[in-house]
C-alpha cells in the first residue's frame, strides 16, 4: 500500500530498520561450515575454537550494523532550483543525537548512486543527492534509501525512507544569440536604461540585452562581427517578454528562448515583465522577480 510521504523529520528505530548479509556476509557462514566439518571429522579443538570464535564475530556483528543506523535522524534541506541539463542537488539533513560516531553511513535514491558519509557524534552531515535533470518541471526523488554495511561489510541494514525531494527545473537557456524584443511603448526605444537613440556616437560590440534595432546588420555582413549602434540620451527601460514573440520549432525550443530573455533582462538591470500564454507578469526587476519568471516558464 502506497503512504503519503512525511514532512517532519524521520527518526530510524530497532522496528523500522531491515538486515540480510551480504555476498561476503554469505562468504563467511561458508567458510564457518567448511571450519565446522573439518573439525568434526578430524576431531580438532582448536578447528572447534576457532569456528566458534567466528560464529560469535558473526552474529555480535549483527548487532553493531542495526546500531549504526539507530537513532538518526533524517529531514529534508533546501534543493536549490537548476536548469534543464545540470545536475540536481536533492539535500537531506541526517543528524546523530548520541554519543557514538556513525561511519559508513550511505544514502541514494538507487544502490548505484549511494552517498557515503561519517558523521560524528552529536553533528549533522549534509548529504546531496545528484541526478541529470533531462526536463523541465519538477524532478521528484521519491523514497531515497539509507543503509550501513559497517563494521566489517557482512550485513547490510537498510531502510526506505518515506520522502519525497522535488527540485524545480527551469527551461535550458536558449544557446543562440538573440536581441531582447523592442519596448513598443514608445517610438523607437530600447530596453536599455543606459543606451538612448537621439544622437549617434559609435558602436561596440553586441552584449545581451540590446536592442535588434540597433544592430549594425551591415557591418555584420561584410564579416566585422556583430556590432551595436550606441545613441547618448535617455531611453525607456521596460520591455515586455512576449511568448507570441520568440521563435521556435517546438514549444521547448520557444521557452528556451523566453528563458534566456530572462537572464539577459536581469542581468543588464531593465525592468522587463513576461506575457505567457493566459499568465501575464508585471514589469519589475531583481533576483525576486526573475525566479518568479523562470518559475512560470519551469511549470507552463
Amino acid at each position: 500500500m502506497k503512504t503519503t510521504p512525511s514532512a517532519k523529520p524521520i527518526r530510524l528505530s530497532y522496528r523500522s530498520i531491515y538486515i540480510l548479509p551480504t555476498k561476503r556476509g554469505l562468504g563467511f557462514v561458508l567458510l564457518m561450515t567448511i571450519l565446522m566439518l573439518i573439525a568434526f571429522v578430524y576431531n580438532n579443538n582448536l578447528v572447534y575454537l576457532l569456528c566458534f570464535l567466528l560464529a560469535s564475530l558473526f552474529f555480535i556483528t549483527i548487532v553493531h550494523t542495526v546500531n549504526s543506523l539507530q537513532g538518526l535522524l533524517i529531514k529534508k534541506a533546501q534543493s536549490p532550483d537548476v536548469f534543464a541539463g545540470e545536475l540536481t542537488k536533492s539535500a537531506l539533513i541526517i543528524d546523530n543525537p548520541g554519543n557514538s560516531d556513525r561511519y559508513s553511513v550511505q544514502l541514494g535514491a538507487t544502490r548505484k548512486s549511494m552517498v557515503s558519509c561519517d558523521i560524528s557524534a552529536q553533528q549533522s552531515a549534509h548529504v546531496s543527492l545528484a541526478q541529470r535533470a533531462n526536463q523541465r518541471g519538477w524532478l521528484v526523488v521519491s523514497r531515497p534509501v539509507i543503509s550501513s554495511c559497517y563494521p566489517f561489510g557482512l550485513f547490510r541494514a537498510w531502510n526506505r525512507l518515506n520522502i519525497e525531494i522535488k527540485t524545480l527545473v527551469y527551461p535550458r537557456p536558449g544557446t543562440q544569440v538573440c536581441p531582447l524584443p523592442e519596448n513598443s511603448s514608445r517610438q523607437g526605444m530600447q530596453g536599455n536604461a543606459q543606451k538612448g537613440q537621439d544622437d549617434f556616437y559609435g558602436l561596440q560590440d553586441y552584449q545581451a540585452g540590446d536592442g535588434i534595432r540597433h544592430i549594425h546588420w551591415r557591418a555584420y555582413a561584410k564579416g566585422q562581427g556583430l556590432l551595436t549602434r550606441q545613441y547618448t540620451g535617455l531611453q525607456s527601460a521596460e520591455i515586455w517578454l512576449d511568448y507570441e514573440q520568440t521563435l521556435g520549432s517546438d514549444q521547448e525550443e520557444r521557452l528556451s528562448q523566453m528563458c534566456r530573455w530572462v537572464l539577459d533582462a536581469d542581468k543588464t538591470g531593465v525592468e522587463y515583465g513576461m506575457k505567457l500564454m493566459d499568465l501575464n507578469i508585471a514589469p519589475n526587476r531583481g533576483h525576486e522577480h526573475s525566479t518568479q519568471c523562470l518559475q512560470a516558464l519551469a511549470l507552463v
